[in-house]
């Protein structure tokens, strides 16, 4: 698959708390391409995402969102993304209709257009029936499926995923990765993460894995597989090699 429009152009990027979270990742993802950022727990994936998001200020380094510097003009970036983290944020004494005309409502959107998006949405993920309950009778499998539909309501063209499949059952995990492969074909840039690797070995045209908040290696499966010397390796088995840590040998 090819693509030409630069949707992310990432340098530099820096983030330190107590300690450095992120240390000078570079990451350039094009327009249509679904990228699957892979890394351990802590090794600063979640910052690098809130930072692309524009939720975190960066203490180094640029983004670039379709040419837009998040930094310098922060709105006309975040006009183009939807962020969805791991843990759903929902209004729970809304309904879910409620919810996705606030969104809605939030973006400016025509709210016939809206309308017309909210109702494909709820019935692409199941949801139609349940339109009118309140959010805070869902299960965690619903709340996810409905923040998707709030993330993706504007039609963004940058969708930034943070472990979206997490605690959801085969049934709801198998929906929202159809929802997501459709968004992907029609030309939306997806950031993925994930623990689940053999989900990301699927979906993802390219990955980037990272730890220690550095980027260490990038590439299409194929190329990851070669850079290791592996031509049938699974994506499990490069991720463990590129980040199990060296062994002490017995003196």
């Amino acid at each position: 698959m090819t693509f030409s429009t630069v949707a992310l152009s990432v340098r530099g990027l820096r983030k330190t708390f107590e300690r450095p979270a992120v240390e000078g990742i570079d990451l350039t993802i094009n327009a249509g391409e679904f990228y699957g950022l892979l890394g351990p727990n802590g090794a600063g994936k979640t910052t690098t995402l809130r930072m692309i998001a524009g939720l975190l200020t960066p203490d180094l380094g640029s983004i670039e969102v379709f040419g837009i510097d998040v930094r310098r003009n922060p709105v006309a970036a975040k006009e183009l993304i939807a962020w969805l983290p791991d843990e759903p944020l929902l209004y729970d004494k809304l309904t879910v209709a409620e919810y996705l005309e606030f969104i809605a409502g939030l973006w400016r959107m025509d709210p016939k257009h809206a309308e017309r998006n909210a109702r494909e949405l709820l019935e692409r993920l199941d949801l139609w029936v349940h339109r009118d309950d309140r959010c805070e009778g869902f299960s965690r499998g619903m709340k996810q499926k409905a923040a998707l539909a709030g993330a993706l309501i504007h039609e963004p063209q940058l969708l930034i995923l943070d472990e979206p499949l997490t605690g959801l059952d085969a049934a709801i995990a198998r929906q929202v990765k159809d929802l997501l492969l459709e968004r992907a074909r029609a030309g939306c840039t997806i950031i993925l993460t994930t623990h689940i690797l053999d989900v990301a070995e699927r979906l993802v045209d390219r990955i980037g894995i990272i730890q220690s908040g550095r980027l260490l290696a990038e590439g299409t499966l194929q190329e990851l597989r070669a850079k290791g010397g592996h031509s049938d390796a699974t994506l499990e088995d490069v991720f463990l090699n590129l980040v199990a840590p060296p062994r002490v040998l017995p003196t």
